[in-house]
């Protein structure tokens, strides 16, 4: 399949690698990263896409999606698909799909879960919004970038699903952490909890597959200095997009709210940007009851 691939940085160059490994034809086109061993690179977003039969994003946020979207969708051959692997909002993700659509063209919200390692292992999990005949054309292309692909609805359906995963995951580690620090004060040794937790009711994806307290659980960023894995800044962004769609849908999302601001302090006042979200633990163990 001969695809364009615009943004190539550190998500979007090892999804690129893959699918050149797998045999499809790559043209790249990023404004600053470097391309990709076997990915052809274009001068512009537009000559990336021109000709391809499947388009894919890997960008920033929802007003850069639709600049490029601008750019792609009238360089691109009617009937191909504009698949967007970007975390974006909601607003932006439906806008996009309705300029393609309206164009000739079919049209993916694809956002991944898995990370830099899931890219680069070929293990995401996309979670896709759009038509069924589009998410059909780009499922083998999914498969190579990942081990699974979700079509979770019509446009936004993605978005909607990557968010709502994520204010579960970020209010999930806080309260992972929070749990930690007040073991600490109440004496009780972290491997016992760790050990009590993990198979009782508390179990989570945070205590279990990415344990936050060094040294308990499986290897996770904790044991590597809180180098990220998935950055804190990157969660605040994600919790961000989260609430704004609440707001837009009138929901009540309290925890989300309140995992929204933590982060906020944290990544912007409390030395948490750059490092991995689940370094949130040592700030919790630093603080008293206020």
């Amino acid at each position: 399949m001969k695809i364009g691939f615009i943004g190539l940085g550190n998500m979007g160059a090892p999804m690129a690698a893959n699918l050149v490994k797998a045999g499809h034809e790559v043209t790249g086109f990023d404004t600053a990263a470097p391309m990709p061993e076997g990915v052809a690179k274009a001068g512009s977003a537009a000559e990336a896409a021109t000709g391809a039969e499947v388009v894919i994003t890997m960008l920033p946020n929802g007003s850069i999606l639709r600049a490029v979207a601008a750019e792609v969708i009238p360089a691109m051959t009617s009937g191909a698909v504009l698949c967007d692997c970007s975390t974006v909002d909601v607003e932006s993700a439906r806008a996009v799909a309705a300029d393609a659509r309206a164009a000739g063209m079919g049209a993916l919200d694809a956002p991944v879960s898995g990370g830099v390692g899931g890219a680069s292992a070929g293990t995401l999990t996309f979670m896709a919004g759009g038509d069924a005949a589009s998410f059909e054309t780009v499922r083998p292309l999914f498969e190579i970038m990942g081990q699974k692909a979700v079509h979770c609805g019509d446009a936004g359906a993605g978005q909607a699903a990557k968010i709502c995963n994520n204010m579960i995951l970020g209010v999930t580690m806080i309260a992972t952490c929070e749990a930690f620090a007040l073991a600490d004060k109440l004496g009780l040794d972290r491997q016992k909890m760790f050990d009590v937790v993990s198979t009782s009711s508390g179990y989570s994806w945070t205590m279990n597959a990415y344990c936050p307290a060094p040294g308990v659980g499986p290897k996770s960023p904790a044991d590597n200095g809180y180098k990220p894995g998935f950055a804190a800044e990157l969660m605040l962004k994600d919790l961000r997009l989260s609430q704004q769609a609440a707001g837009g849908a009138d929901a009540d999302t309290p925890m989300g709210q309140l995992a929204t601001r933590l982060y906020e302090s944290f990544v912007e006042s409390e030395g948490g940007r750059g490092m991995d979200f689940s370094a949130i633990l040592p700030r919790f163990e630093k603080r008293h009851r206020g």
